[in-house]
């Protein structure tokens, strides 16, 4: 069996993946899961360090949960007069 992938590193990936389609794609925390499963194959594990991953992302405010239709992490915005 292949060692666990870091949370801080699954993390990283994960903010990159949203950060890179901002405005072009929403991602569900399923979405996130599996394009983490195909990164990083056995050494990731949804249960173990996903959703810590997740979790540190939100708790530290990189990422927010938003609802439209259905739950979507995001990128927070930033308001126009925060500019």
């Amino acid at each position: 069996m292949a060692d666990l992938v870091p949370v801080e590193e699954v993390a990283e990936a994960m903010y990159k993946l949203v950060e890179d389609s901002m405005g072009m794609k929403k991602w569900k925390a399923t979405d996130l899961h599996k394009a983490c499963e195909q990164l990083y194959g056995e050494g990731y594990q949804k249960r173990k360090n996903g959703k810590a991953a997740i979790k540190s992302l939100v708790d530290n405010g990189r990422l927010v949960y938003t609802y439209f239709g259905g739950s979507f992490l995001e990128v927070p915005h930033k308001e126009g007069a925060a500019n």
